[in-house]
């Protein structure tokens, strides 16, 4: 007979918008143990299995901390009340707590006047009513909406148990903050549909809220067409203006507890960091989305799908898989989004490296070489190259009536820093290939992506400088001679660092000014560990063609380092985005 041997779940702290699916372990009636689900109609020797969720609810009302989810509130700041900040942001677990977060803390005031979270007059609403006296309940459907799950299900010790789901699995609601859910999982005897054997439950810990990232302003980088910040939530794009985003967001695959120790195991468990990622991309309201590390099932069954709800068209590149010995379903790679509104798509290119490596050691590598030669160029590293036409106009009468169009680069260079050689002969191909489109199309330039380069490398300068000295210590590790001679690393792109922009503006506050390097003009990093901070993302831009009006303000180390480090319960990918807001020049005619 079937039975349930073992049921559990991943992680026992339930978040709101985050799906709860147990592990069930069952035996079947030939004795062979499997995890694949019973349903009434697919039963197995005439049984099949049911699910319930409850939620357990006493008199006694819990909140929990904004700063450590998994604790218990024993305080709340008036001041977050006055200022009508949502008020799950408002409740600490201790006065230490709330001392040490004070410094960050106190930001919500200063910015509650001006600055206001997408979600934040929905969650004070729903997080109020939770923390008010009389909680109102309301009854869950059911997924089809035909019918509602009884209330008041029993009674045991004080306790009521209201049933919430009907399936397997359970996404946990603003209802249920502070209380504790319950999963039941029986056999029933599919002709009489009683239950067979006792019932196996499991309980969870109290459900949190899902923490939400501070929200980060745009901010005018000449301060003359806007005065000061602006809010992402309200503002309305400058006519002729569009954004891009240009975010590595962290596969599933790396992010493992061994490498991020420091995350809290719920906080860096991909049923959570999908919905925190996909909150932050959509509250951008970005026009082109550039994501790197995005795996292949995770794009068709998520990004894609979750972001055209938005009004985003996706493509996507995987890498190849030639080193990649996993299953090709989680190999990642880079996909670009584009709000159809904004964009109709033109053409798309496609760069594997890998390809480009066989013709190059085809070309100049001896034979008795390739082989080496190949293991250390073949990388699986992939370009998405995607024309677009705007279908917004540049102000100006000189315009009127042309197509503008707007070719969008979005990469992932390998990651090895002992490599540097493959980082700059993979930087180097892509520049070419955006060379042959430029000289095919007078087109203005994107070039976006992580780099795994820091300002200063060969690469970063071939990007920003069109070249590279011929003395830089990078060239010095060229085992295959694929850099000689230094003369060749050239381009013609009129590149530009989108963030430079902050180091030359003239209404920046020293806020801004002292999270850029003034070495380098770059951010002083985009990629924040325990063990690596610096900068490896960046957002190059044709300056002949486009002006950065704008972009978005950058995060300071210390506001980071109060949960170690990325990822935490607050930012789900150990990057940070970027995103700059671009105006076309009007471009004169071509001769």
């Amino acid at each position: 007979m079937l039975s349930v041997l073992r049921v559990h779940l991943p992680s026992d702290i339930p978040i709101v918008g985050c799906e709860l699916t147990p592990y069930v372990l069952l035996k079947r009636p030939d004795k062979n143990v499997t995890t694949e689900d019973v349903t009434e109609l697919n039963p197995i020797d005439g049984h099949f299995l049911r699910y319930r969720w409850y939620r357990i609810q006493s008199d006694r009302k819990v909140a929990v901390c904004s700063v450590h989810p998994t604790e218990q509130a024993t305080l709340q700041c008036i001041g977050c009340v006055k200022a009508k900040i949502p008020v799950a942001k408002s409740y600490h677990c201790s006065p230490k707590c709330f001392s040490d977060a004070w410094q960050h803390h106190r930001v919500l005031h200063e910015r509650a006047a001006s600055a206001v979270n997408e979600n934040g007059n929905e969650e004070e609403e729903t997080l109020g009513r939770f923390n008010s006296t009389g909680s109102t309940l309301s009854n869950s459907s059911l997924s089809n909406g035909t019918s509602l799950y009884p209330p008041a299900v029993t009674q045991r010790s004080g306790e009521t148990w209201f049933e919430v789901g009907r399936s397997k699995t359970y996404t946990p609601t603003a209802d249920d903050i502070g209380h504790v859910l319950k999963f039941e999982c029986v056999v029933i005897d599919a002709e009489s549909k009683l239950a067979v054997g006792p019932a196996n439950t499991l309980l969870t810990s109290r459900v949190i809220p899902a923490p939400s990232p501070s929200p980060r302003r745009l901010i005018s980088v000449n301060g003359i067409d806007v005065p000061g910040p602006l809010d992402l939530d309200g503002r309305i794009s400058s006519p002729g203006t569009f954004t891009v985003l240009s975010y590595n967001i962290l596969s599933d695959a790396y992010a493992t507890s061994e490498l991020y120790s420091y995350c809290p195991s719920w906080a860096l468990s991909w049923t959570y960091r999908r919905q925190n990622l996909l909150r932050e991309i959509v509250g951008y309201h970005a026009d082109i989305v550039c994501l790197q590390e995005v795996q292949s099932d995770h794009f068709e069954e998520f990004f894609a799908p979750e972001l055209d709800k938005h009004g985003y068209q996706a493509l996507f590149k995987r890498k190849t898989a030639e080193v990649f010995g996993g299953n090709i379903n989680t190999v990642d790679g880079c996909a670009t989004f584009f709000r159809r509104d904004r964009f109709s798509h033109v053409k798309k290119y496609e760069v594997e490296f890998n390809k480009a490596a066989q013709s190059l050691t085809d070309a100049l590598v001896p034979s008795a070489q390739k082989k080496n030669a190949l293991n250390r160029l073949v990388k699986d590293n992939v370009a998405l190259i995607v024309v677009l036409e705007a279908k917004f106009s540049n102000q100006g009468i000189d315009n009127l009536g042309k197509r503008q169009l707007v070719c969008v680069a979005n990469t992932h260079v390998n990651v090895h820093q002992e490599l540097k050689d493959v980082k700059l002969w993979q930087v180097h191909t892509l520049l070419k290939g955006l060379e042959k489109i430029a000289t095919s199309a007078d087109i203005p330039m994107l070039v976006c992506g992580d780099f795994n380069s820091v300002p200063g490398s060969a690469p970063h300068a071939l990007l920003a400088i069109g070249k590279v000295d011929p003395l830089h210590p990078d060239l010095a590790v060229d085992p295959l001679g694929i850099l000689r001679p230094a003369g060749k690393l050239t381009h013609q792109l009129p590149l530009v660092s989108a963030y430079s922009s902050f180091a030359r503006g003239v209404g920046l506050g020293i806020e801004q000014r002292r999270r850029i390097d003034p070495a380098t003009n770059e951010p002083l990093f985009t990629n924040c560990t325990r063990d690596f901070i610096g900068t490896h993302d960046y957002i190059f831009y044709t300056a002949d063609s486009l002006t950065v009006e704008s972009l978005l303000e950058l995060l300071d180390e210390e506001s980071l380092r109060k949960d170690t480090a990325l990822p935490s319960p607050e930012w789900s990918s150990d990057h940070i985005a970027l995103l700059a807001e671009f105006r076309c020049k009007p471009r004169p005619p071509r001769r």
